[in-house]
């Protein structure tokens, strides 16, 4: 059952900044110094490149490309493993991101050993590339996730709309940068730790999936749309007014969303004190008594 929430702006809350019952938004990304070293390992192929005759200069840059493109799909990897980690209720990722990673490292690998050494070297380079690179970042999610007890087609629909309505925040985040103000950065991520709440109760349990439906369908687009638009035109007018309605729109949605999935929570322990009587009441029925 999904934890309750409490925060700034949720009735009741303290003031300070927004919290979460167990919440891992400060926790570090995986996508971090080892996804970004692979990043930087390949630069000395770049150097050593122009000081080799053509073709093997060829070989160095086409080994140096193929090394950029596998850190970023190691690194798109990561975070689809960590979106997928964070969920309960979860498809596996469409495309085995990590796994290419560790087949274009060592393939990156094996052309760098033959430009500068031989067949042998590049076939041992890209064996151990490939199996080093598996070792250190691991598999990809290779099943879909479900609640224990919800039937397929209600795991569809959740992650479904759960899908959708991280799009939306992705589209916030995306739009908000163009603000350039990290105050208001910080802003849309605490709404937005807000609104993960609600998908959290949801996928905890799908039958809040109709009443928190408008919530991540069309109140999430408008919060979208407002953002983009908002920030286009802070970028460039820097106007305060517009500054001071989109933080009051955030104020409104923050406890609009916290009102609702508390009452999520409520409805769902309701619905619990229910079952428990009706146990309760057929133990009774063949003679199991229950002392409190």
């Amino acid at each position: 059952m999904a934890e309750r929430y409490g925060g700034k702006y949720s009735p009741g809350g303290a003031s300070g900044p927004a919290k979460t019952a167990g919440a891992t938004a400060a926790r570090r990304t995986k996508a971090g110094f080892r996804a970004n070293l692979l990043f930087v390992a390949p630069f000395p192929l770049v150097i050593k490149a122009f000081f080799s005759e053509p073709i093997v200069l060829g070989q160095y840059l086409g080994a140096w490309a193929i090394l950029m493109l596998a850190a970023w799909l190691t690194r798109e990897g990561l975070k689809a493993e960590e979106a997928y980690e964070a969920r309960k209720i979860a498809k596996r990722p469409a495309i085995p991101r990590k796994g290419f990673g560790s087949l274009l490292t060592g393939a990156g690998l094996g052309l760098a050993g033959l430009a500068g050494f031989g067949m042998p070297d590049a076939a041992i380079f890209a064996l151990f590339g490939a199996g080093l690179h598996f070792f250190a970042f691991g598999p990809d999610p290779m099943r879909d996730k479900g609640a224990t007890g919800i039937d397929q087609m209600q795991s569809d629909r959740v992650a479904r709309a759960v899908d959708e309505a991280e799009k939306h925040l992705s589209g916030m985040t995306e739009a908000i940068k163009r603000a350039r103000e990290p105050q208001l950065e910080r802003r849309v991520e605490s709404f937005q730790a807000t609104a993960r709440q609600m998908f959290r109760s949801v996928e905890n349990d799908p039958r809040d999936l109709v009443a928190a439906r408008r919530y991540l369908g069309v109140y999430l687009l408008g919060a979208k749309d407002a953002t983009v638009k908002f920030a286009d035109l802070y970028a460039q007018s820097r106007n305060a007014e517009a500054r001071a309605d989109y933080l009051a729109l955030l104020d409104d949605l923050e406890q609009s969303f916290a009102q609702r999935t508390e009452k999520l929570l409520l409805d769902d322990k309701s619905g619990l004190d229910i079952e428990i009587e009706v146990l309760r009441e057929r133990l009774a029925r063949e003679g199991v008594r229950h002392t409190d």
